[in-house]
């Protein structure tokens, strides 16, 4: 059975040791191991309801874990405001996107650089990334599509130059070809050296962009390795690749 590496190839730039988040008193996950090096693709694969979101949330600081420890860059985070993680480096991009459908795309993508002001090179590297964005850049952002939104939300996440890009689902409701597109920008993006933590169902894709990934089922890490290893796992095979 696949295990996590026990020395990770660089320094880890986010640490989460003994998780567990819920809601109203009732934790949805349980004791969550995993770490992201410096430069590094992870991946949490899992089924619907698994609580991928829940973990991510809790990791980002949109709702308070109820134990456990949270280290991102060296520092406890644990229980820190969203503002402030986001300040500190760590970006998330929910699977609903939250665009601000009335504003333009560039206003939406200026918003993202938030409190600082927008910088010009890093506007540039969204446009090169994503170059429908600079041709529909005074639409407004509730007219696009629903690919068009999935790359302005993650376009919105780099403007403020994030050291992690956290992202839930991002093939929620796109075409096979637009997942595939979507993962396509990011590969690229992690050329670059951007460090990446993805929750993903479509698990082909994530497990193609990660270099580690944990399977997570009924909150809980039940799996984790190499992407290759996970791949080849008949477990992982049989529950998510329908092999």
């Amino acid at each position: 059975m696949p295990t996590s590496p026990t020395d990770s190839p660089t320094r880890n730039l986010l640490e989460v040791s003994g998780l567990s988040a819920g809601y109203l008193g009732e934790d949805v996950v349980h004791d969550i191991e995993l770490s992201v090096g410096a430069g590094e693709a992870v991946a949490v694969i899992g089924s619907n309801g698994a609580g991928k979101s829940t973990m991510l949330k809790a990791i980002c600081g949109l709702m308070g874990p109820s134990t456990g420890s949270i280290q991102f860059d060296g520092s406890e985070i644990a229980g820190t405001k969203a503002h402030m993680v986001v300040r500190a480096g760590m970006v998330y991009v929910p699977a609903e996107r939250h665009l601000f459908p009335q504003m333009a795309v560039q206003e939406n993508l200026f918003l993202g650089a938030y409190p600082s002001r927008p910088d010009n090179d890093r506007l540039e590297l969204v446009y090169s990334t994503f170059p429908r964005l600079k041709e529909r850049s005074r639409q407004h952002a509730g007219t696009l599509s629903g690919g068009e939104q999935q790359m302005l939300a993650v376009g919105r996440a780099l403007m403020s130059s994030p050291s992690l890009l956290v992202l839930d689902e991002p093939t929620t409701g796109l075409s096979p070809i637009l997942a595939q597109e979507a993962y396509a920008a990011l590969a690229e993006l992690r050329k670059g050296g951007l460090t990446v933590l993805v929750a993903e169902q479509q698990v082909p894709l994530a497990l193609a962009l990660a270099d580690r990934s944990f399977v997570l089922d009924h909150g809980r890490i039940t799996l984790s390795g190499t992407s290759a290893e996970l791949a080849a796992d008949p477990a992982v095979r049989q529950a998510y690749l329908g092999i």
